[in-house]
């Protein structure tokens, strides 16, 4: 299933993570997946030195995170990553690098759910930074790698399940983006 987008892209990192979730959270979760999906596309869209990034309308001010979104079943990994890209952000992009692929388990109770998150690099292209999905995001923005690990405590200090997952996926973004610069 991947071996196409690998000899594409490039062969990820793979993690295995967990995390709990409140019981609105998880809920929220299941239903996201009640038409089959059960993965993600995560985007660190560079655009010259900084990454284009997104807040969520239910997000405090000044809180960004990477693009992202849920990959529809039978969906081709790299056309949901423009589609989301476009959907979330307002641009086009060229896909660089593959550079994790995330099998998480969130738990609620004694309930678990599996999800898979897709990283990858990729550049900005052309288009005005504006979500065009005005109900999923209220704000695109640039942000240095720097600025965004920043915002690892503001993410943490939310409570959620699914936003502790989103820090600790950027930071490992950030670790391997810095890595492949050294290589």
């Amino acid at each position: 299933m991947f071996e196409e987008i690998e000899k594409k892209y490039g062969t990820p990192r793979k993690l295995t993570m967990t995390f709990s979730m409140k019981p609105g959270e998880f809920d929220m979760l299941q239903n996201s997946m009640r038409d089959g999906r059960n993965s993600d596309v995560t985007l660190f869209i560079f655009k010259g030195d900084k990454v284009i990034v997104i807040a969520k309308p239910w997000y405090p001010e000044g809180l960004y995170r990477a693009p992202s979104g849920g990959i529809k079943p039978g969906e081709d990994l790299e056309l949901s990553a423009k589609r989301e890209s476009l959907e979330e952000t307002g641009t086009e992009i060229k896909l660089l690098k593959y550079i994790l692929r995330i099998n998480v388990t969130f738990i609620c109770d004694e309930k678990k759910t599996r999800w898979t998150s897709h990283v990858f690099t990729a550049r900005y292209l052309r288009g005005k930074l504006q979500p065009i999905d005005k109900e999923e995001i209220k704000r695109v923005t640039l942000l240095s790698l720097e600025e965004l690990s920043s915002l690892k405590e503001k993410l943490l200090a939310q409570g959620s399940g699914g936003l502790s997952y989103r820090a600790a996926l950027t930071e490992i973004a950030i670790e391997e983006i810095f890595s492949s610069y050294r290589e």
